[in-house]
C-alpha cells in the first residue's frame, strides 16, 4: 500500500507541477520546466494505465485489451502449473531430493532427543496404562482357550512326557515328593488323635474277627488284654518306625520303592493311550465353563499387574522406556547393512509415490485457482506483485519528467 500511495503522489506532484507551470511567467526555464511536468504527467499516466489494465479495467470502463488478468486466467493457470510440474517441482528434482534424505538416521536423531524427556517418557507410559485399561480382555478369553486347546492337540505327547519324566528324575523330584509325603504321614501318625482314631479301629476289628480253633483261642486271649489306648499306642509306634525306615536314605525299602516309582514313571510316559486320555481330558476341561472364568479372572489379574507395573515405572520417570529404546537403536546400529536396506526401501517408496502422484501438484494449483473469484484473485496477484507493479507508475513518472527536461532543452537550441 506505501508503494500505491508512492505512485499515485508523484502522479500528483507532476499533475500539480505542470498546472503551476501553466501560471508562472514564459521564459527557457518556465518552457524546461513545463515539459519536464508534461513528460512526467503523461509517463505517470500511461504506466497508471498499464498497471491498472493488468488487473482490472480503468475507471470501470472495458476498454479493449484491459483487464488483462482475468482475461487470460486459463493461460495464466496453464503456465503457473506447467512451471510448477516442469521446472520448479519436476519429477527428477523431487526424486534427486529424495535420493538424498537420509530417513531412519534423521527420524532416530529426533526421537532420541524426544525420548531423553522425562515428559515424553511418561506421556508415553500414560499411553500405554490407557489402553491396558481399555484392552476387552472378554474377547480375549476365547482365543486363548482355542490357543492352549490347539497347542494340546498339536503337541507331541509321547516326546513331552519323555522330557518331563527325564527333568524329574535328573532333578530329583520323585525323591522330592516321595519325601514329603512320608513327612506328611510322619506328622500325621504322630498326633495323638491318629492314636485314639486307630486304637478304636483296630479294637472294633478285633472285636469284630472271628477265629477257630486254638488260634482262635489265641486271639481271644490277646483281645481281652489290651485296651483301646494301648492298641492306639503299638501301631501308632509302628507307623512312626515303618515311616522313618523309610525316610532312610540308604534303606532297602525305600530304594525299593522308588525304583518301583520309576518303573511306573517309565510305563506311564510310554502309554500312548494312557497319554492320548489325558490329552483328551485336558480339552474336555478346557472346554468347562469353570476353565472361562478362571482365565478371564486370570487375564483381569495380568492387567492390574500391568497397570501398577507402568504407574511404578512412571514414578521413577520412564527409564525402562529409555532403555528399552536404546536397546533397540543398539540393536538396528549393529546391523548397517539392515537400516541401508531399510533406508532404499523407504525412498524407494517415496520416489514411486512422488512419482505416481506428480500430477497432484498441477491439480492442486489449478484446484486453489478455481475456487478463487475474479476478486480474491485481483487481490492475491495485487498482494504478491503489486508493490513492484506500482514502482513502474513511480518510475514512469520520474523518467518522463527527466525525459521531458531534456526534449525541452533540446527544443530551445
Amino acid at each position: 500500500m506505501g508503494s500505491k500511495n508512492l505512485a499515485g503522489i508523484s502522479l500528483i506532484v507532476m499533475a500539480a507541477g505542470f498546472v503551476i507551470c501553466l501560471f508562472l511567467p514564459e521564459n527557457a526555464w518556465t518552457f524546461v520546466i513545463l515539459g519536464g511536468f508534461e513528460a512526467g504527467l503523461v509517463g505517470g499516466l500511461a504506466d497508471w494505465f498499464a498497471v491498472t489494465a493488468l488487473f482490472r479495467h480503468p475507471l470501470g470502463i472495458p476498454i479493449p485489451h484491459t483487464s488483462l488478468l482475468l482475461k487470460n486466467k486459463g493461460r495464466i493457470v496453464d503456465s503457473l502449473v506447467s512451471a510448477m510440474e516442469n521446472e520448479l517441482l519436476n519429477k527428477e528434482s523431487i526424486t534427486r531430493q529424495l535420493s538424498r534424505l537420509n530417513l531412519i538416521r534423521g527420524a532416530a536423531g529426533m526421537l532420541t532427543r524426544s525420548m531423553a524427556r522425562k515428559s515424553t517418557r511418561q506421556q508415553i507410559l500414560d499411553y500405554a496404562s490407557e489402553a491396558i485399561a481399555k484392552l476387552p480382555l472378554e474377547k480375549a478369553v476365547e482365543p486363548v482357550r482355542e490357543a492352549a486347546a490347539g497347542y494340546v492337540r498339536g503337541m507331541d505327547a509321547a516326546g513331552l512326557a519323555d522330557r518331563a519324566l527325564t527333568k524329574v528324575l535328573n532333578d530329583g523330584y520323585e525323591i522330592q515328593l516321595f519325601d514329603y509325603a512320608l513327612g506328611e504321614a510322619r506328622r500325621w501318625a504322630a498326633l495323638p488323635s491318629t492314636k485314639d482314631t486307630m486304637g478304636a479301629l483296630a479294637l472294633e476289628q478285633l472285636s469284630n474277627a472271628k477265629v477257630g480253633g486254638f488260634t482262635g483261642f489265641a486271639f481271644q486271649a490277646f483281645a481281652g488284654m489290651v485296651n483301646e489306648d494301648k492298641l492306639g499306642s503299638m501301631i501308632q509306634t509302628m507307623l512312626t518306625a515303618g515311616i522313618d525306615s523309610l525316610l532312610d536314605p540308604y534303606g532297602e525299602q525305600r530304594l525299593a520303592i522308588l525304583r518301583e516309582i520309576r518303573v511306573k514313571l517309565f510305563e506311564a510316559a510310554g502309554d500312548e493311550e494312557k497319554l492320548e486320555y489325558v490329552r483328551g481330558q485336558v480339552l474336555e476341561i478346557l472346554r468347562e465353563e469353570s476353565t472361562e472364568l478362571f482365565i478371564r479372572e486370570n487375564l483381569e489379574k495380568l492387567r492390574q499387574f500391568a497397570l501398577a507395573k507402568t504407574a511404578e515405572e512412571r514414578a521413577r520417570g520412564g527409564r525402562i522406556v529409555f532403555r528399552l529404546y536404546a536397546a533397540i537403536v543398539r540393536n538396528l546400529a549393529s546391523e548397517p547393512q539392515r537400516i541401508e536396506e531399510w533406508e532404499s526401501k523407504i525412498r524407494g517408496t517415496l520416489v514411486k509415490l512422488a512419482e505416481e502422484n506428480h500430477y497432484r501438484i498441477g491439480q492442486l494449483v489449478r484446484d486453489n485457482v478455481d475456487r478463487m473469484d475474479d476478486a480474491q484473485l485481483v487481490e492475491m496477484l495485487e498482494e504478491k506483485i503489486g508493490k513492484d507493479l506500482q514502482w513502474i507508475r513511480v518510475n514512469g513518472a520520474v523518467c518522463g519528467f527527466l525525459v521531458g527536461i531534456v526534449l525541452s532543452v533540446i527544443q530551445l537550441f
